[in-house]
């Protein structure tokens, strides 16, 4: 990616799709170019929270909402310590923030860490292009020394696909870290960080546990020797297929019945250590709208959602497993993909969506005292 001291809203722009369509517009954010996979998020709000998720790590992402950046840019609901996505797709930016937490406007921020956008376009054609034709790989190129559209194109073709690829290391942390319980220490959690959102382990500490949160890389003894009362699988970015280490700790720590949580990235994680495959969806599921069905209670939630990949698992069949039997505890009522798995036979579940809540909604938020309820069953 690079970048210039070229005012960004007066340099034309273009996205190009590895199909070979193109989209017009002008400059947002950064301008210079940048690739990813071109996907679509439905949330009308809580842009700040997408763009600092780890999970959107190498992904051009189109807010689907016809305009973005009304409430700025604050310091308190980052994710992570930096942006993730490769690009950002807007049809209206803000003029002006105007909210009381802004220090600063979307635009800035954008070419502050020098993530490159592009403004004006249909992102309503664009979005219906995605889910006809599928995500895919893009480009967005700014300036006023924009190459060919052919030229463009043929890099575009060049760059790697989103199946087999391996990111979850690239983004998870290098270094375990601590987040206190608030209030009296009731457990302690070793979350192991896949592309973790900072509000996941604030949700836990709100309910009195310690999480040490640790890299992608740890092992079995680094898990245990935290003595943890539960073990927690985080969200994360890429194919879930690559993700062998993950697996092999899950695996792991299923066979010492430790209670355990799964998220999204976790919850592809425990499909495959359960000996279920993964698929990549057409178009995935973004944006904080989607319903969902729990199985077990028949409530339907509106969800939180960022994943490009599911578990293929048998929805209506109690399957037999290495751990006992497993079934499918949630699905999408959109298209029947699998939301969540749970083991009948010991204290394991995982939902495919994001229950922290950030940006919302905070229907899903019962799970964080499931996952308790299985720590307590245990010390009991």
């Amino acid at each position: 990616m690079t970048t210039s001291t070229m005012e960004a809203g007066k340099a034309p722009a273009v996205l190009v799709l590895e199909d070979g369509r193109t989209f017009r517009g002008r400059a947002y954010g950064a301008v210079g170019e940048t690739f990813g996979e071109a996907v679509f998020s439905t949330g009308m709000t809580g842009y700040q929270e997408t763009l600092t998720d780890p999970s959107y790590d190498r992904q051009i992402v189109v807010a689907t909402a016809p305009q973005i950046g009304n409430t700025g840019w604050n310091d308190e609901d980052d994710e992570s310590h930096r942006i993730w996505v490769s690009g950002y797709v807007v049809r209206d930016p803000a003029r002006v923030p105007s909210n009381w937490r802004a220090k600063r406007s979307l635009d800035d921020e954008l070419v502050r860490q020098g993530v490159v956008g592009i403004s004006g376009i249909d992102t309503r054609a664009l979005t219906r292009h995605l889910r006809e034709r599928g995500s895919m790989r893009a480009g967005i190129f700014s300036g006023e020394a924009v190459a060919p559209e052919a030229d463009l194109l043929a890099r575009v073709q060049e760059q790697p696909h989103m199946k087999g690829a391996s990111l979850y290391e690239e983004v998870a942390t290098q270094e375990a870290y601590v987040v206190p319980a608030v209030g009296a220490k009731r457990f302690t959690v070793a979350a192991i960080d896949l592309g973790i959102k900072g509000m996941t382990p604030h949700r836990m500490a709100e309910r009195g546990i310690e999480v040490h949160v640790l890299p992608a890389t740890a092992t079995e003894e680094d898990v245990y020797a935290v003595g943890p009362d539960g073990v927690f699988f985080s969200n994360g970015p890429g194919d879930p297929a690559t993700a062998d280490g993950p697996v092999a700790l899950m695996t792991a720590v299923l066979k010492r019945g430790t209670p355990l949580f799964g998220i999204c990235f976790g919850n592809q994680v425990l499909g495959r250590a359960l000996g279920f495959g993964t698929y990549k969806l057409k178009y995935g599921h973004r944006g904080i709208n989607q319903p969902v069905q729990d199985r077990t209670t028949g409530k339907v939630e509106v969800t939180a959602h960022n994943h490009g990949f599911a578990v293929d698992a048998p929805l209506d069949q109690v399957s037999d497993t290495p751990f006992g039997r497993a079934e499918v505890s949630h699905v999408c009522l959109n298209d029947n993909v699998v939301e969540g798995l749970q083991l009948l036979d010991q204290p394991a579940f995982s939902v495919q969506y994001h229950p922290e809540a950030a940006a919302g909604p905070h229907d899903a938020a019962y799970l964080f005292d499931r996952f308790v309820s299985l720590m307590e069953g245990q010390r009991a």
